[in-house]
Parts: C-alpha cells; sequence; structure tokens
C-alpha cells in the first residue's frame, strides 16, 4: 500500500547556517531546475559596472537569448527587484545582439512584486518560486515559474555597431565569408544597387547609405546562419518537402536562422532560398527589381 506522508515546507531564510549561495550553486550546477529549456553556463557571480553582482547569467543552447538570474531566500522586496532589472538592463546594453530575459528566484513572490513589475511595462522578466520542504536532515526544493511577461520588440539597427570586412574574417573564416559573397552576388537578380554593411553582431545589407535587411548573415566559424523574417517564412519551410532545411524559428522576432555549411547546399536548394529571400523582401515591403 501506497504511504502519504506530509512534508513540511520550510523557509530557507529562517534556517540557520543556510546561505543564498547554496541555492546559486545548486542552480549553477543543475541549471533545468528552472524550467528555461537546455542552458549553457555563461558567468557566476558576473561583476557589473554598477558596483554589484549578478548571481547566475545562462544562455540558451543556440547563444540566442540570455538570462540574468537574480536569487533570493524570503520574500521578494522592491530593492531586490530593482538590482534584477538593472543587471539586466545593464547586460542587454553591453550585449545588444541577444534577448534578454531577467529571471528572479525567491521563496515567496509577493502581491508587492506584482506591484512593483507593474511599474515596467515591456520589461521581459520571470518570477521563479522557490519552495522548500524538510524530512529529517534533508532538505527538498522545488521551482514554479509564477509570473512571465514579455518585452516589446527593438530596432536593431540603432544597437547595431559598424565593423569591417576584416573584422569577420577573423571572426569567422575565409570559406564562410566567400559563402557571404556568393549568396550576395544571387541577389543581383532581385534587387540593385544594394551593398554589404557590417557590424559587430551580424552583416546586413544597405543601398545608397540606408539599411535594407531584408536578409542578414551570422557568419559562424563553419558555417553561416542566413536570417530571413516574415510569416510567410515559416510558411515555406514548414512545408514537408522543405523539412530537410535546418534552420532555427526566433519566433520572439519572426526570425528564421538557416543553417548553411557550404555553398553547395545553397545550390541544391537555389529555388527556395530565392523564393524565401522573396517572402522577406515583402515582409520589408521591398520590391524586386
Amino acid at each position: 500500500m501506497t504511504e502519504i506522508k506530509k512534508i513540511n515546507k520550510i523557509s530557507l531564510k529562517d534556517e540557520p547556517n543556510f546561505k543564498e549561495s547554496l541555492i546559486q550553486d545548486y542552480i549553477w550546477e543543475n541549471p533545468s531546475v528552472l524550467g528555461l529549456g537546455e542552458l549553457v553556463k555563461f558567468s557566476k557571480e558576473r561583476v557589473q559596472n554598477s558596483g554589484g553582482r549578478l548571481d547566475l547569467l545562462f544562455a540558451d543552447k543556440d547563444n540566442q537569448t540570455h538570462y540574468e538570474v537574480e536569487v533570493q531566500l524570503g520574500p521578494t522586496d522592491p530593492s531586490h527587484i530593482i538590482r534584477t532589472i538593472e543587471y539586466w538592463d545593464i547586460e542587454r546594453k553591453r550585449y545588444p545582439q541577444y534577448k534578454h530575459i531577467a529571471v528572479l528566484v525567491a521563496e515567496d513572490i509577493t502581491s508587492r512584486f506584482m506591484n512593483v513589475i507593474s511599474l515596467f511595462t515591456g520589461i521581459p522578466i520571470k518570477a521563479i518560486q522557490l519552495s522548500a520542504y524538510k524530512e529529517g536532515d534533508t532538505i527538498n526544493i522545488d521551482f514554479t515559474t509564477i509570473v512571465e511577461t514579455q518585452e516589446f520588440g527593438y530596432d536593431e539597427e540603432s544597437q547595431s555597431e559598424p565593423t569591417n570586412r576584416e573584422y569577420w574574417e577573423k571572426q569567422s573564416s575565409h570559406q564562410i565569408m566567400n559563402l557571404v559573397d556568393k549568396i550576395f552576388k544571387d541577389l543581383d537578380t532581385l534587387v540593385k544597387d544594394y551593398e554589404l554593411k557590417y557590424n559587430k553582431f551580424y552583416i546586413g545589407l544597405a543601398q545608397d547609405g540606408l539599411v535594407k535587411n531584408f536578409i542578414t548573415f551570422k557568419p559562424r566559424k563553419n558555417y553561416l546562419y542566413l536570417i530571413v523574417k516574415g510569416e510567410e517564412c515559416g510558411k515555406i519551410l514548414e512545408k514537408e518537402e522543405n523539412k530537410k532545411i535546418e534552420y532555427l524559428s526566433n519566433s520572439y522576432y519572426g526570425e528564421f536562422w538557416i543553417r548553411l555549411n557550404n555553398f553547395e547546399e545553397y545550390q541544391t536548394n537555389k529555388n527556395l532560398f530565392i523564393e524565401l529571400i522573396k517572402k522577406s523582401m515583402a515582409h520589408y515591403n521591398i520590391d524586386c527589381a
């Protein structure tokens, strides 16, 4: 017969000799407990230019989203909420190429938290409640997401930083940059008088000095992400006959990151890529030449 036992819920803040750092260490070694998917460890006790320290910094496995995590024993308080948002803001300004989400882990997500966070409309923040139960000398913990808000969009170009061709040759490789050149050359059949615009976090497009990023390139050492945008691109990629194409869907920004390892992959599926580029152009209201 199954035995049913009552487990006593406790406050870790009231536990003698229990320190906040123990929870930080546990999350650092077991990031999956946050329920944010597969995470990569980036930094612990990360020094901020404001003088404070961010408890934990994680990224998703594709390094598109960074999570700024603060841990607090006991109930949430306004000062800790402000600190969480401050560290999030510092990190997003430092690395604008990524999506950033503030994460506050606390034992009690109070109504005061709800009141304070309502003042910061548009900031992506997750509040995760930490529950602790004691059985003998063993403490069992559980994590539950209580609050999740979303941010507004961002102006990628206003946050870009110009670089040059040499920078990207070092960041990626000569082979991958040649792949960028060959795909860019194919755009001559669709648009005229465009040029590559080298930014710190991506390679975009410009016409007569004006930014027109209907596609962007994110070169890596051994492969390239060709990025298109728009709902119609998603519909094309979801078709059964196109599922052989390897891509990441960033639904948050409506982007589709298509991975290319070499020019042969592009050539084999050239008609598909041209169709995707046309749909991305239409999304930006750009007409074919």
